[in-house]
C-alpha cells in the first residue's frame, strides 16, 4: 500500500512539472528570411549552382552532338572506327556523369560548399534561440518549420522575432 501510495506521488509529482514546462517555437524560415547573411549566402550558391549546371548542360549538349554527328556518319564508318566514337562517345557521357555526381551528389561540391557557408549562420541562430530561451526562462523551443508537427501554438508563444532582435536584426516583413 505504501508502495503504491509512494508511486501515486511520484506520478502527480512528473505530470506537474511537465505542466509547468514552458515552451516555445520559432519560425526558422521567417528568421532566415529576415537575416542578411543568409540572403546574400542562398545568392551565391543559387549562382553557383546555375554555374556548375551550366557546365553539365554543355557536357550533354557536346556528348548529344556527337552522338547526331556518329550517326550521320555511321553508314561511312569502318566497323574501327565505328568502335572508337562509340567509345568516344562512352567516355564523355561518364565524364559528364561523373562531373554532374561531383558537383551535385550526395557528397558534392555543392553540398560541402552550402555546409560551409550555412553552419557559422545555423551557429549564430542556435546561439540566440538559447539566449532567448534563457531570457524568457523557456523550458522548450520547437522549430515550427521542422519535422515536428505542430497543429496549434499561440501567437504569443512564437519567439522568432526575440530571436532576431538577438541577432540585432529588425524584420523587414510585418508579416508576424
Amino acid at each position: 500500500m505504501k508502495g503504491f501510495i509512494l508511486l501515486l506521488v511520484i506520478s502527480f509529482a512528473s505530470i506537474s512539472s511537465l505542466f509547468a514546462q514552458r515552451l516555445g517555437y520559432v519560425d526558422s524560415d521567417y528568421i532566415l528570411k529576415n537575416l542578411p547573411e543568409y540572403t546574400s549566402v542562398k545568392r551565391q550558391l543559387d549562382a553557383l549552382a546555375v554555374q556548375w549546371q551550366a557546365d553539365v548542360d554543355a557536357k550533354y549538349q557536346e556528348i548529344d552532338r556527337l552522338l547526331k554527328a556518329y550517326q550521320a556518319d555511321q553508314v561511312l564508318l569502318t566497323p574501327d572506327m565505328k568502335r572508337r566514337r562509340e567509345a568516344e562517345i562512352d567516355d564523355k557521357e561518364k565524364s559528364a556523369k561523373d562531373f554532374q555526381n561531383k558537383k551535385f551528389g550526395p557528397d558534392g561540391d555543392m553540398i560541402q560548399k552550402s555546409s560551409m557557408l550555412i553552419k557559422p549562420i545555423q551557429d549564430k541562430i542556435t546561439k540566440a534561440i538559447q539566449a532567448v530561451a534563457e531570457d524568457e526562462n523557456l523550458d522548450i523551443i520547437f522549430d515550427k518549420n521542422s519535422e515536428l508537427i505542430m497543429l496549434f501554438a499561440r501567437p504569443r508563444l512564437d519567439m522568432s522575432k526575440e530571436v532576431l532582435a538577438k541577432l540585432g536584426i529588425k524584420p523587414a516583413s510585418s508579416s508576424k
